[in-house]
């Protein structure tokens, strides 16, 4: 049975969550139509460009992600802590970039003096605009409506375009937050669509490559923060450099001609993750299939479960073989 959403999100626990989106039609998404030999490859455009577009009103970041022919794969970071720091009329400019908002709010935007009665109203919007603003849910309804308008409108039909709600996982600790994100990087290379992480076009380890080369990060995705300290900044818990080299690696082992690499290779994330270099493969070639729920070390589990009033955790048996 399906998890309801607001059991599944616990920001006491982890800001970090991996979500799937499927198309439902025959056709794909945005890769080549066999059956009628039209191609989507621009559709996966589409996806990117709304991706980071939101990205810059939610007070969300993205990770990861990976446009692919039938699927999206993202890893967002909830930055609740913003939405509550930022004032209303930010709070509103925000979400009028996204919809029109009410006659309230638009009379408050343009500077016009709201009654006793209109501020208790007003009020109420802005702190639902607020935690909206915070919300995966909304976040992947505004990205997933989108393109399939848009889709819909260019093969002039109606109808569902995605497979129901987008899935979710919590991701826990470290561990899980890297093995996910080398994951959906390395998507395009297990599916045989790309051969090294540069040429996966449309995907987030392409895009901070192509920053990487003039010693940079890209400002349109979470930065790599590098290892975790005391005081601690925003950002990934890891360094840029040593993350890009473990996808590089675990790409080259993924290919059967080339498994002996990773014997011969100092991997420092791994090693300070304690992951072995086997369970490494499995976990960034099956994330999806050995992992359904929240995904983390049984400690991280524990406070989840408990947080959200769960008795049952699912996948704890493949937590404890792959992750402790």
């Amino acid at each position: 049975m399906a998890i309801a959403r607001k059991r599944q999100v616990s920001l006491v626990d982890t800001k970090y969550y991996h979500c799937i989106s499927r198309c439902v039609r025959r056709a794909f998404l945005c890769g080549e139509d066999h059956f009628t030999g039209q191609s989507y490859e621009h559709r996966r455009g589409w996806v990117e460009d709304k991706l980071l577009e939101l990205a810059k009103i939610f007070c969300i970041d993205v990770c990861a992600y990976a446009v692919m022919s039938n699927h999206t794969h993202l890893v967002l970071y909830v930055d609740d802590k913003k939405a509550n720091r930022l004032n209303d009329k930010a709070i509103v400019i925000r979400w009028h970039k996204l919809c029109k908002g009410t006659l309230l709010t638009q009379k408050y935007i343009q500077g016009e003096k709201l009654s006793k009665a209109e501020l208790i109203f007003f009020n109420q919007t802005v702190k639902q605009y607020r935690e909206r603003l915070s919300s995966i849910s909304w976040f992947m309804r505004l990205l997933n409506e989108n393109i399939a308008r848009r889709a819909n409108k260019e093969d002039n039909c109606s109808g569902r375009f995605w497979e129901g709600r987008f899935k979710s996982q919590a991701l826990l600790d470290e561990a899980a937050l890297v093995a996910c994100m080398a994951y959906v990087d390395l998507n395009p290379i297990r599916a045989k669509m790309a051969n090294t992480p540069e040429d996966s076009d449309y995907t987030s380890v392409q895009k901070r490559l192509t920053y990487a080369k003039d010693d940079k990060q890209t400002k349109k995705l979470l930065r790599f923060a590098g290892v975790p300290r005391q005081i601690m900044p925003k950002g990934l818990p890891f360094e840029l450099k040593s993350y890009l080299e473990l996808v590089e690696l675990t790409g080259r082992v993924m290919q059967e001609d080339k498994r002996g690499y990773i014997n011969n290779m100092n991997l420092p994330l791994l090693e300070r993750l304690n992951i072995s270099p086997e369970n490494w493969v499995k976990l960034t070639t099956q994330f999806t299939r050995v992992f359904h729920g929240a995904v983390g070390r049984p400690s991280s589990q524990a406070s989840y479960c408990e947080n959200l009033n769960r008795k049952r955790r699912a996948d704890l048996s493949n937590c404890e073989k792959l992750l402790a």
